[in-house]
């Protein structure tokens, strides 16, 4: 799996996805096995750039290559511009939004919005080809909604333009995420096109994700919602992909671990104020399989200080640890 002259192994792919996929998180897939990691979505307004939630989704110091940047808006002019500034800060990969089916985000004509306007799509992507010296890749949706799906259509006009990788994800704008993701549109697109397809959606387990591959004949996969709380399922899909047999669930002990040094990274980066509140929806997702959930997630929401939450934490955790060694 190549996007221009990266070589992205394994194939697997960490989701753009707003407020999740920050550098820390993006950093913990990449260690984890993903073989690349999108950062969150980032507007293609300049206006907005020097604000701290900008500054933060712009700051890849230190992450290891190929970075991949995701932009988001409906101008040429102005993503063309978005995508030379990110470049100029470090991006080895332009990835353009138009699979987003936030509200806030179609209601500017972004996003999924713009499947509806296959034009524009085109003057879009040319732009944006045109501006960088680096690949610049596209996610999408299957189409606006369930009775239009253009998909290949869109596919189609990615490829003329010069794109080097497209994401599909088997769900309409009209879809958001209800219902159970398709994989036919992945597999007429990847029929239609020349360039690396990326089959997204709904993906949660490494012997799903080989048997899609197979079926659908896409390139590589990428996960969103799966590796919330669960980041080392790179680990997993990526054993699966190489052996055919996945490796055992990590060690509650190991999980402990790699929590601990999650919300390290998280105060680290973001500071005593926001790491905090940040860290609590990881928490959730973390705890959200075990015993005791609510009760946990609700004592870490209270935590007034970092100490403490990392203490509740690993008081938490390490007694799953403990109780799984007894047992």
């Amino acid at each position: 799996m190549h996007i221009g002259p990266h070589d992205i192994q394994p194939p697997l792919i960490l989701a753009p996805m707003a407020g999740i996929t920050d550098k820390p998180f993006r950093q913990l897939c990449r260690r984890m096995g993903a073989g690349l990691a999108v950062s969150e979505m980032t507007t293609a307004d300049p206006q907005l750039w020097h604000t701290p939630k900008s500054r933060w989704r712009m700051d890849h110091a230190g992450e290891p290559g190929p970075i991949s940047v995701q932009i988001a808006g409906h101008d040429p002019a102005m993503l063309a511009e978005a995508a030379r500034h990110n470049v100029a800060l470090g991006a080895d990969i332009i990835d353009i939004n138009m699979g987003c089916p936030a509200k806030k985000v179609c209601n500017v004509a972004a996003g999924s919005a713009l499947l509806r306007d296959e034009a524009l799509v085109g003057r879009i992507l040319e732009a944006v080809v045109a501006a960088v010296p680096v690949p610049v890749t596209l996610k999408i949706r299957n189409g606006y909604s369930r009775r239009e799906r253009n998909a290949t259509t869109i596919a189609g006009i990615a490829e003329s333009a010069g794109i080097a990788a497209i994401t599909v994800h088997g769900r309409s704008r009209e879809d958001h995420f209800s219902g159970s993701a398709e994989y036919e549109s992945v597999a007429a697109v990847k029929a239609a096109v020349g360039i690396p397809v990326i089959l997204n959606g709904d993906i949660d387990d490494a012997a799903q994700a080989q048997r899609l591959l197979r079926a659908t004949g896409a390139d590589a996969v990428m996960i969103g919602r799966a590796a919330q709380g669960r980041p080392w399922i790179f680990r997993e899909l990526a054993q699966q992909l190489q052996t055919g047999v996945a490796p055992p669930a990590p060690t509650p002990a190991e999980v402990a671990t790699i929590i601990d040094a999650h919300l390290q990274a998280l105060y680290g980066f973001y500071g005593e104020y926001m790491g905090l509140r940040i860290a609590r929806k990881h928490l959730a997702w973390y705890a959200k399989p075990h015993p005791g959930a609510d009760a946990f997630r609700k004592l870490v929401n209270q935590a007034e200080d970092t100490a403490v939450q990392s203490q509740l934490a690993r008081e938490h955790f390490g007694a799953l640890a403990g109780q799984r060694r007894a047992a």
